[in-house]
């Protein structure tokens, strides 16, 4: 029994022996392998344009040009220092490059309302455009508040933005005199102050809604209703004054009662088209100042019991995404954000880098046309067969 005792006591030494063991060899593998994480986090944390250059076989400013999209840096040597920066996952610095260029590469855009389909889809044409041409985007949305317009105006200039495109559709002068004192570049829809730096993207409302009149004539239409949007915008007077000229081109007189205000929102155009229901006589065909306003006139025609477009045809303007999906699919008249954002990006651009474009336009031409889906159709009884007239006795 002393022995079998003895025996497993030092069995069970040995065993604690090899297990110390192990655990100070994990333990030493453990450190080295912290040590080594953090010597690469180190090296990863201190790595800058010189270790891209170096690893590129190049210069620091070889680097810096091709970073910045310089045309004149041999097309091979961009290569291989992208290969570099794309092996080693280098991120620049962004505000040191602007610190030591001056240059923030930063354009701002400021909408009035990003509940809007049409701004965000707006915006994502702009962030593509100015990212493909190096720039980055700053988004502020006013709500149509002044206050917030001037929160947003300040933002701007904290974060020292190269140009602003303004696309509220509207202008608050004395707050952009801000940026102006800045010589900050501007870009406006349709109207803007008339000083050095600015541009004007010009829509032809004309164009596309003389073409839904013209639509809606052919087909018959007499009583044509519009709702606009609110008349403190400039594009909402542009679109209703496009709106009453091309009736009369088409030999219709405008009916007073008939032509509402909106606010552009959808609620707007459910409250519009009930007071154009509750009318003593109503119109067959609705015209709108943009597509949720025609949505929200789809929404309340439904409700009340009324098909579209046999009891009443619509028209939007804008084209958003889902103008193509309500029920009946939209006619509408497109203005294309991806022109609008194009020409804005293009514009601050030419103010930007006046290098390579000393005399900056200051006009730029947006076109709209119609697109014909399934929410306009002939008048109520327009196309009823007409009877027979009853044969008369032969003449003798």
């Amino acid at each position: 029994m002393r022995f079998c005792a003895s025996g497993t006591t030092a069995c069970a030494a040995k065993l604690f022996l090899k297990y110390t063991a192990s655990l100070r060899q994990r333990w030493s593998m453990a450190i080295k392998k912290e040590k080594s994480a953090g010597k690469d986090s180190k090296t990863t944390e201190r790595m800058d344009i010189r270790t891209i250059a170096s690893a590129a076989n190049v210069s620091i400013a070889t680097v810096s040009r091709v970073m910045n999209n310089v045309s004149t840096v041999n097309p091979q040597m961009a290569k291989r220092v992208w290969e570099v920066i794309d092996k080693l996952d280098y991120f620049p610095n962004t505000q040191a490059r602007a610190l030591v260029s001056g240059r923030s590469r930063l354009f701002g855009l400021i909408v009035s309302e990003i509940t809007n389909p049409f701004f965000p889809e707006l915006i994502q044409g702009f962030e593509d455009i100015a990212v493909e041409h190096g720039y980055e985007i700053l988004v502020s949305s006013t709500n149509d508040d002044p206050k917030r317009m001037s929160h947003c105006i300040r933002r701007m200039i904290e974060r020292k933005v190269e140009g602003v495109a303004i696309m509220t559709f509207g202008i608050e002068e004395p707050l952009l005199d801000q940026l102006a004192k800045r010589k900050v570049p501007l870009v406006f829809i349709d109207i803007g102050p008339k000083r050095p730096g600015i541009s004007i993207l010009k829509v032809d409302y004309h164009h596309g809604i003389r073409q839904g009149v013209q639509h809606l004539a052919a087909m018959g239409h007499r009583d044509i209703s519009f709702i606009s949007g609110p008349r403190t915008l400039h594009s909402a007077q542009s679109r209703r004054v496009a709106f009453t000229t091309s009736l009369k081109e088409c030999g219709i007189a405008p009916e007073s009662t008939w032509i509402v205000e909106g606010n552009h929102t959808m609620e707007g155009g459910i409250a519009c088209m009930e007071c154009l229901l509750t009318a003593k006589k109503r119109p067959t065909a609705v015209m709108c100042s943009n597509d949720m306003t025609a949505i929200g006139v789809l929404h309340k025609l439904y409700r009340a019991g009324f098909r579209v477009p046999d009891d009443f045809s619509v028209i939007g303007f804008d084209d958003i995404h889902i103008a193509g999906v309500t029920t009946p699919p939209l006619t509408t008249v497109q203005m294309s954000r991806f022109e609008l954002a194009r020409a804005a990006v293009m514009a601050l651009r030419a103010h930007v880098e006046q290098h390579n474009n000393p005399a900056p336009k200051r006009e730029y031409d947006i076109g709209t046309d119609l697109i014909v889906r399934e929410s306009t159709g002939f008048p109520r009884g327009a196309m009823t067969p007409r009877k027979p007239k009853s044969k008369s006795a032969a003449p003798r």
